[in-house]
């Protein structure tokens, strides 16, 4: 990927949900609601404190996250839908 976060942002691409239902029925998409969970693709270096001490941010490249359902900013880079959130957007690693 092109694409660096500053600060405390992280790059996360949402778990797509299941399209049928256990019984075999086909969600639309206006019906589906959007994911909470997703996986972080980039972290930015941290932000930095009072001192100027850069902090290390909590999450990592490559975990599942948990966020809120309105959540970041979405984007597209290299033809990929993202979204762009800060770190206290995410509610917790899962696993």
């Amino acid at each position: 990927m092109k694409f660096r976060p500053l600060h405390d942002r992280v790059v996360v691409e949402a778990l797509q949900s299941d399209t049928k239902t256990a019984g075999g029925i086909i969600i639309p998409d206006t019906a589906k609601e959007k994911p909470v969970q997703g996986t972080v693709v980039a972290v930015g270096p941290g932000a930095r404190d009072e001192t100027g001490k850069v902090q290390k941010l909590d999450v990592k490249k490559g975990d599942t996250v948990l966020y809120g359902k309105w959540s970041g900013t979405e984007v597209k880079i290299d033809g990929k839908d993202l979204l762009i959130m800060k770190e206290s957007d995410i509610m917790g690693v899962v696993g």
